[in-house]
Order: C-alpha cells, then structure tokens, then sequence
C-alpha cells in the first residue's frame, strides 16, 4: 500500500505506518455511534447552582489565585474569517452591483458605520477608489464597499483569522478579539497583581500577525489591568494530521503521485493542551467575547465555574488520598460511590458486585482522571453539540459533549428533548493531586473521529476528522455540566452578529 516514498514523507511528518494504515482502516469501517442513556438536563447531568453556591465558588477561586494556583486561558484561533463573511463572497461574485434588499448584505450597507472596522474600511475605500465609504453608497456602489472589506486589496477580512479582526468600538480605537480575551482573561485567570497566562492555537500563516498583536496589546494592557501577561502561540503538530482517501478507502494521492494529508480537526489540539504548564486551564472560542459594557456576566461566571471546578479537585483529592493510604472505609467508599452519581454523573451497575479490592481500583480509576466543568446555555436555536449521558467502552456511563453525527438513529429522539447546548464554556484541571500532569491523549477515545467528503484537484476524497477537542478527545475526562446564563454565549459566526447589542459598546 505505501512506497518507499510514502514511508519518508509519512516520518518526516511524524506519523508512523501503522497509525496511517489504522486511518485507511476507519474509512472502510467507519466510527461507531455512540449509545445514549438521554439528553442532560437540570437535574438529571446539569446542576444548576443556587445563590449560596455561586458565592462560594466564587470565593474558593479567589482564594486559587491568592494562593498562587496557576491558570492559563487556551482560545483555539487558528480558523480564517472566510465563513464569518460567507454571503459578502457571493455578493461580489454575483451579478448585482448594490445588495438586494433585506438580504444580509444590504444590512451591512445600511449599517456600516455601526462596525468597529468603519474608520479603517474609510481609508482604504479613499485609497483604493478616491471616495469614502458615504460617497460610495451614495452612488450605489454597495459592491466596492463590500469588496473593500473582504479582498486581499483592502482590509483583506476574508482572508484573516478571526482573532485579528476589529469586533468591537471603543472611544480610543477599535478591539480584536484577541484583545478581548485579554480583558477578560485578567478579570478572571490572574490575582491582581500576578501573570495573565495565554495561550492561542494558530495557523502557520497567521503566527506572525498574532505575535504582532500581542506584542502591540501587552504593552498597555499590563498598565492598564495591573497584571503581567505571558502569552505563547502554538500551531497543530504535523504528527495530527490525517491521510485523505478515496471513496474505495485507498490513499488518496495527488497528481504527482505524493499522499495528501488534512488537518486533524480541533480535535488535534488534545496535544496542544496536553504542552500547557499550568493546573487549571480555560477554554474558550476565538470569536466569543464582548466589550468591557457587557462582560459582567461572562466575568462572575468564569469564576463561579473555575471556583466550581476547585471545589470538586478539592474533594476528589481528599478520596484519592485515602485510597493509596488504604484507610477508605466502606463508609467512606459508599460516600466516594455516591459523589460519582451525584456529582460526577459516573454510574456503573458493576459496582455492586464487586469485590473491596476491585471496588477501590476502579474507585482509584475513576477518580483519578482530568477533570473538566462545562458550562451550559438553554438552548434557543443555536447550532452545536450538547450535553448527554452516554454509555462508555467500560459499559459505564457518565457525561460527554455529542455531535449530532455521534447519535445513533435509534437516540435521535433525545435530540428532540435536549433543553441546553454546548456554547464552548469549559474550565479544566489538568494535574493530579500531587502536581503531576496527565498525559491527556492517553483519554481520547479513537473510537469517536468523523468522516466527511472534500475535494482536492478537482476530484473528490474522504477526510478523516480526529475525536473533537471536547467531544471524543476529552471523553475520558470526570465531566461536570452546569447551567450558565446564554449573556455569556455571544458567538460572531457571521459579520451581521457585531450587529448584535452583546457586541455594542455603551
């Protein structure tokens, strides 16, 4: 199946034979779908926290930083805006020189000086056409202006990553996403007075451009937040690339006879969070922020969910503890045995016919593990994965966040009863509790990848999508779902969301 050719190219990307031959494998055998006990739902996989609760979340994080606990914000940004001006593309392909009515692009037009980008799209129409941006909706050339906004010629906003566009206006100039995060990230990942950890998964092409933001933010936003700020890029390793294949399941090649290789998918940063230096990591889209007006709930919720997190670490160590000592009662283990269910959601019918010695491993198993508490947003119509109850390899079950994909036919109809969804909330406890990191790979069920059909040169092949970030690669996990408010879900999936009142600042 590989030449001698194929052998070199696939070392030098660091992918052994074997992984390649078992990918070539899954597109004949496809990924199996997963079966679910239900949908998660307050109550039944979400806890919804009183006002006592939050409080004292709130106060055991605060006491995590004061302490010098360590946390890092990791913000996955290595997509392109392409899609976020989707129907501005096909504008300026068409045939139409102003935007037809009610469509989204004449929204834009009609809206344009609401954009944080407005100054900068000004001067570059000046440049490009002579005429600002007023002078040119005047005449109706409503395609100028959007091509101005999206072209290599002028802010070239189709071609950049959404992390460096301007989302958002304030008195003293316009804000990337990039600066965003880090305002939030110093009102809620760093003690006054201490480091601001970040870290941003970028593309190759971009790297320059963010360390060019960074360098010119940190400066300014160290005076102004009272924190210093460390902040690292990183790219997805090579190693997690996957091989394209044709429909019959043979490698794809190119016409020069070389294997093509695609992306993993999000689900190759597992390696990139498995590098981070610190116990307790945020995770977060690129592209959900606010302005300084509207981050309050976003703020108290970070911390509750981080304090949450703590508390939950805290408890689980004082069980691990007593286990290696072998000094866990049977009381004490039927208390460990109930946590799993309340808290953790882990069931497993097993336990009740276990024997002491088996009991405290797979106590010893269960618990020791990374941990992760994600916030849920009621669900209102918007797109993403959700929060289930799912039965593992093992044949226990606990929580995980699905893809529709993921659902067997049969559990379509708890996608019906699903009342949350998954807005990308998610705080982590990467360490044990005695500082060791955890080899996080070593919790990727391989076994959840997807499959999906692309073109390279004009012909079509299959792609092979690793387990997603925080779907399969984090399957593995202690997971812990909780109710967040949808103030603090406020995506830019396209540019007609700066529209929004989330992303206006008063």
């Amino acid at each position: 199946m590989f030449s001698e050719s194929d052998f070199k190219t696939l070392a030098a990307k660091g992918i052994s034979p074997e992984q390649a031959g078992s990918q070539l494998e899954r597109f004949k055998t496809g990924f199996p779908e997963l079966t679910v006990v239900g949908s998660a739902t307050v109550g039944h996989g979400i806890a919804r926290l009183d006002s006592e609760a939050r409080a004292a979340a709130e106060k055991r994080w605060s006491e995590y930083l004061a302490d010098g606990g360590k946390a890092c914000k990791f913000v996955p940004a290595s997509g392109a805006a392409s899609r976020m001006f989707k129907s501005l593309f096909a504008f300026v392909d068409g045939p139409d020189e102003k935007a037809p009515a009610d469509s989204d692009v004449a929204e834009v037009i009609s809206s344009i000086h609401e954009f944080a980008f407005y100054p900068a799209l000004n001067e570059v129409c000046m440049a490009l056409y002579g005429k600002s941006v007023d002078d040119l909706k005047g005449d109706g050339k409503d395609k100028e202006i959007i091509r101005a906004i999206i072209d290599g010629s002028g802010l070239n906003y189709g071609q950049l990553p959404k992390g460096l566009l301007q989302f958002h206006s304030y008195a003293d100039g316009a804000r990337t996403p990039v600066a965003e995060h880090i305002a939030e990230g110093a009102a809620t990942a760093a003690a006054a007075g201490g480091t601001l950890y970040l870290h941003f998964t970028v593309s190759p092409a971009h790297r320059e451009l963010f360390r060019n933001e960074l360098d010119r933010l940190i400066p300014d936003a160290e005076k102004k937040y009272g924190v210093k700020i460390d902040a690292s890029l990183s790219e997805q390793k090579s190693f997690t690339d996957t091989i394209a294949a044709n429909a019959d399941g043979t490698p794809f090649r190119t016409s020069d006879g070389q294997l093509l290789f695609r992306p993993g998918g999000h689900g190759a940063l597992i390696q990139n969070l498995n590098d981070i230096d610190a116990a307790v990591v945020f995770i977060k889209n690129i592209d959900n922020v606010v302005p300084d007006s509207q981050r309050d709930a976003t703020v108290t919720w970070k911390r509750i969910l981080a304090g949450y997190l703590i508390q939950i670490h805290d408890r689980i160590a004082e069980f691990l503890k007593e286990l290696r000592e072998g000094n866990a009662t049977i009381a004490r283990q039927r208390e460990m045995i109930q946590y799993l269910h309340d808290v953790l959601q882990v069931r497993d019918p097993r336990m009740k016919v276990m024997n002491d010695a088996d009991l405290e491993q797979f106590l010893l198993t269960k618990l020791d593990r990374p941990l992760r508490v994600c916030g849920m947003v009621v669900n209102e119509g918007e797109p993403g994965g959700g929060p289930y109850l799912t039965v593992n390899p093992d044949g226990s079950t606990s929580p995980q966040i699905l893809e529709s994909h993921q659902i067997a036919p049969q559990f379509k109809d708890f996608m019906a009863k699903a009342t949350h969804f998954n807005p990308v909330d998610i705080v982590c406890y990467i360490q044990d509790p005695d500082g060791k990191p955890y080899d996080l790979p070593h919790y990727v069920d391989q076994a959840t990848g997807f499959i999906s059909s692309k073109s390279a040169q004009g012909r079509e092949l299959r792609a092979l999508e690793l387990p997603g970030l925080w779907n399969g690669a984090m399957s593995d996990w202690n997971t812990v779902f909780v109710e967040v408010p949808a103030a603090t879900f406020n995506p830019v999936k396209t540019v007609n969301d700066l529209l929004r009142p989330a992303h206006r600042h008063s």
